[in-house]
């Protein structure tokens, strides 16, 4: 999935039934792709900045801020990317 604007990409998540979640796969330390989520992780193979794949939280550095969230609405079986929540 591609960021409203920007076409940068975010990883859209389902960890529970009904409920999604998406996070930016920007790093927010130097702004490479992070990889797709792994052992509930997201890792950045530039500098291994680590990000909690749930909610984006910074679990190592040298990234101090965490992955933007994106809401996300559904239209009966379509789900649709909203903006930048922070």
């Amino acid at each position: 999935m591609a960021a409203p604007g920007s076409g940068d990409p975010v990883y859209l998540q389902q960890p529970e039934e009904g409920r999604y979640t998406a996070l930016s796969g920007v790093c927010t330390h130097s702004g490479c792709t992070v990889n797709p989520p792994e052992d509930g992780r997201f890792v950045c193979p530039c500098h291994n900045s680590c990000f909690d794949a749930a909610t984006g939280a910074v679990l190592q550095g040298p990234a101090t801020k965490a992955l933007a969230r994106f809401g996300i609405t559904r239209t009966g079986d379509q789900l649709h990317l909203g903006t930048e929540t922070a």
